[in-house]
């Protein structure tokens, strides 16, 4: 089972055992990760699950859809070249050891 982990911003993290199939936003939901509100569910239409994606695991991820790379522009912490939407994410047995940051506000 992937293990994804989430970094705060005070450097605090936590790593959690996620089933495949599951977006990094559903697996921080059910796992009561701070900092990440989804309002909408994981529509990629609030952008409230905006995470950094740890720079070097980057290239493991396939590009953003329109959607979620229109909505990254409406994030409340600047947009940054590692910014994603979590709920676009969605975990495979690749995204082992995958490391997101939250961001301050959402």
């Amino acid at each position: 089972m992937p293990k994804i982990t989430y970094v705060q911003q005070d450097g605090s993290a936590e790593s959690f055992d996620v089933p495949a199939g599951m977006s990094v936003m559903e697996a921080a939901i059910e796992a009561g990760v701070g900092g990440i509100v989804a309002e909408c569910g994981g529509n990629a239409i609030c952008a409230t699950c905006h995470v950094y994606v740890d720079p070097g695991q980057v290239e493991k991820l396939p590009l953003p859809q329109a959607d979620e790379d229109a909505m990254l522009d409406n994030t409340a912490c600047p947009r940054a070249e590692n910014s994603r939407l979590s709920c676009q994410i969605e975990i495979t047995e690749e995204l082992d050891s995958l490391t997101v940051t939250v961001p301050e506000e959402q």
